[in-house]
């Protein structure tokens, strides 16, 4: 995802949004993969010691938020790798 915008005078606002929503992307899986790892281990602690409440909160928790985060995150990062691959096929 590496969409720079053209640094001249009157850059591409085309270029600029993907590049925008590049970003958003990136960090979206980010958050949503660090959630994710989150859950996993807070289960993992939560199975050695009998599921406290708190492991088993912040399991439920760090899986819902990656549910939310992530499937936009991904298509919008994909989204933007079709559009770069669409115009260096088109030639612009």
């Amino acid at each position: 995802m590496g969409v720079t915008p053209d640094p001249g005078p009157d850059p591409d606002p085309i270029l600029v949004r993907r590049a925008l929503y590049a970003r958003l992307a990136s960090i979206g899986n980010r958050i949503g993969y660090l959630l994710l790892g989150m859950a996993i281990v807070a289960f993992v602690a939560g199975f050695v010691t009998d599921f406290p409440q708190l492991a088993v909160t912040v399991s439920i928790v760090g899986l819902v938020g990656a549910c939310v985060v992530l499937p936009p995150a991904i298509v919008a990062g994909y989204a933007v790798k079709a559009a770069e691959r669409e115009d260096r096929k088109a030639g612009r």
